[in-house]
């Protein structure tokens, strides 16, 4: 803890003292023993639809796992990080939320901060990575049709070890993590950037490349896709069946990825707004019950998307069955 404090020593102007420094323990709870139950009840719900959902969605994955496309396998990572941080992230603050406080110490607390922060930041790079596969497909046939498995599985590798990276930076002394300001949760430490140029730089750097960027590229490649496809749709309505069917597909995965993109970045921007305050804004002007509320949302973020998984199938299977005959007959002419 004293190396902590003379992180904050070097400031200019008015020393400043994150709360997680001040007198008062910063693992007891600062919210109502009602709100935390209520808090606990809520996590404990996402916990357990957001576990059973994408390890259903993994089960059923690995039954065709051989017959996957490039999106379909990006889409299992990102249940797989879903579940992740459903297993190894929740229990710690639904026991902390029920017990009116942190009960894991500082070791459970950088633990806790460090799972949420790389299942988080491989959850936004897979969406990265899964809407400039759509943007290739739909925009640049040309190159869209070279990307094949094998490419998929590479793209998984560089997805890991970014998340890897970005998450093990604060344990080399440029950053840290640290407990909430209603105590009974870990993050990031935003408010480091309160205290010096270093911890500035730290946080924009997280900000830029485990949001900012990300996030652009995303809006980018959807909003491209989005003009293409309305340029094109008179097109495909010439081409013969086989190449409809084609099309069909391709456009419910885009449809899937671009519905997972907006659901996590609408559990997300909350929270990411919250935090840019803590850093650069006037210290302890976020009021505590409020800063909870964007924390809740954001956990919420891993149970979205096996929901939005079966609301495209089901679609997908109802507009599908009109067109059983000629996918029948199609079959026969091979």
């Amino acid at each position: 803890m004293s190396g902590m404090a003379s992180e904050y020593n070097t400031s200019s102007g008015e020393e400043y003292v994150p709360h997680y420094l001040q007198k008062e323990d910063p693992f007891a709870s600062k919210l109502s023993r009602e709100a935390d139950i209520i808090a606990g009840f809520y996590l404990t719900v996402i916990g357990i639809l957001s576990t059973l959902g994408n390890g259903y969605v993994i089960f059923m994955s690995s039954k065709r796992k051989k017959k996957l496309r490039p999106a379909e396998i990006m889409t299992v990572n990102l249940a797989v990080c879903d579940l992740g941080i459903s297993v190894v992230g929740k229990p710690f603050s639904i026991i902390s939320f029920f017990s009116h406080r942190w009960m894991f110490g500082w070791i459970g607390c950088r633990w806790y901060g460090w799972a949420g922060f790389f299942f988080g930041c491989g959850s936004l790079i897979t969406m990265t990575a899964v809407s400039l596969d759509r943007y290739l497909k739909i925009c640049h046939l040309s190159y869209g049709t070279w990307l094949k498995r094998h490419h998929a599985f590479i793209c998984l590798a560089i997805i890991w070890a970014y998340a890897t990276f970005w998450a093990t930076v604060p344990f080399a002394g440029v950053g840290s993590y640290a407990p909430e300001p209603f105590g009974t949760s870990c993050t990031l430490d935003w408010w480091l950037a309160q205290a010096s140029v270093a911890g500035q730089a730290f946080v924009l750097s997280i900000l830029f490349f485990c949001l900012l960027f990300p996030t652009a590229v995303i809006v980018f490649s959807y909003v491209k896709i989005i003009l293409k496809v309305k340029s094109s749709t008179k097109e495909v309505a010439h081409y013969d069946t086989r190449i409809q069917n084609s099309h069909i597909l391709e456009m419910k995965l885009t449809k899937v990825a671009m519905l997972i993109c907006a659901g996590f970045l609408i559990a997300w921007i909350p929270y990411a707004v919250v935090s840019v305050w803590s850093a650069f804004g006037q210290p302890n002007s976020v009021p505590i019950q409020f800063s909870v509320v964007p924390t809740l949302l954001a956990k919420s973020a891993a149970m979205y998307n096996p929901i939005i998984y079966q609301v495209i199938d089901c679609k997908f299977a109802c507009c599908r069955s009109g067109g059983l005959k000629t996918k029948n007959s199609l079959k026969k002419s091979r």
